[in-house]
């Protein structure tokens, strides 16, 4: 299977954003999916996380109250709503699955859990 995130751009402080996760090859709807990101010269971190089927999601306390995740399986597509955004949330955005199907529990906030990952897109917040 292959991610495809999309979205990203210069964004002013206190804009919104959406991100797209697209993926091909096979449909993801019974796979948990997650967003990561990457800040300049940092570790790569938890963003959001979503089970197979949108009833539990997961969030980070930097972004808890601004950022929503959901998923359109129909597109077979996750995405990543970001409101109110901070310069702090300039980062490369990734997006994973993990092929662990059903499943769903906090170990979807570790980078350690997802099987595959896409690329990333550019987030740059303006102050």
């Amino acid at each position: 299977v292959q991610l495809q995130a999309s979205g990203g751009g210069l964004v002013q402080a206190g804009g919104s954003r959406r991100l797209s996760c697209a993926a091909s090859g096979r449909r993801i709807s019974t796979w948990p999916v997650g967003w990561f990101r990457q800040p300049p010269g940092k570790e790569r971190e938890f963003v959001a996380a979503i089970n197979w089927n949108g009833d539990l999601t997961y969030y980070s306390d930097s972004v808890k109250g601004r950022f929503t995740i959901s998923r359109d399986d129909a597109k077979n597509t996750v995405y990543l709503q970001m409101n109110f955004l901070k310069p702090e949330d300039t980062a490369v955005y990734l997006c994973a699955a993990d092929q662990n199907a059903y499943s769903g529990g906090r170990h979807l906030t570790q980078r350690e859990t997802y099987d595959y990952w896409g690329q990333g897109t550019q987030v740059t917040v303006s102050s």
